[in-house]
């Protein structure tokens, strides 16, 4: 079994920009926004993913990722409800964490979350100077959300 437990927070300024050590745009659509049970599929680059994800206690979620041919996710999106989410995600190491910073494009062009992976519940982790408030566990800032 594969748990998610991670952290989201609203970016305040763009520092993450010069702290960055990379960037990847994504495109992404969901077969299912049921949230016992989503299912997502995505393109990261030059690669293809299937997810599902269980519902959120809290942090904490079961998450199963698996990577599929690029051409295969392509045509997968296709079939994926109405809603395409579009970004942008910098990775930006901080103080022994790697955080990503999500800045979306098309009509959610302006909303940039940042959020990170933590290895248990209990860890106490550093904040960068970029982050905001606190939207761990907020319906409205999930992606199968603002797909729609």
């Amino acid at each position: 079994m594969a748990f998610e437990i991670e952290h989201k927070y609203l970016v305040v300024n763009d520092l993450y920009k010069d702290m960055a050590m990379g960037k990847v745009e994504i495109r992404q659509g969901y077969l299912n926004r049921n949230p016992d049970r989503i299912v997502r599929i995505r393109t990261v680059g030059e690669k293809g993913f299937l997810t599902v994800k269980s519902r959120n206690h809290g942090a904490k979620r079961l998450e199963f990722e698996y990577e599929i041919p690029e051409s295969d996710a392509k045509e997968i999106l296709k079939l994926a409800e109405p809603g395409i989410v579009e970004k942008t995600r910098y990775l930006v190491p901080f103080d022994g964490f790697i955080w990503e910073v999500d800045e979306f494009h098309g009509s959610l062009q302006g909303v940039t979350v940042a959020e990170v992976e933590l290895p248990d519940t209990d860890r106490d982790y550093p904040k960068p100077p970029f982050v905001g408030k606190d939207i761990t566990g907020n319906p409205s800032y999930y992606n199968s959300n603002l797909s729609i």
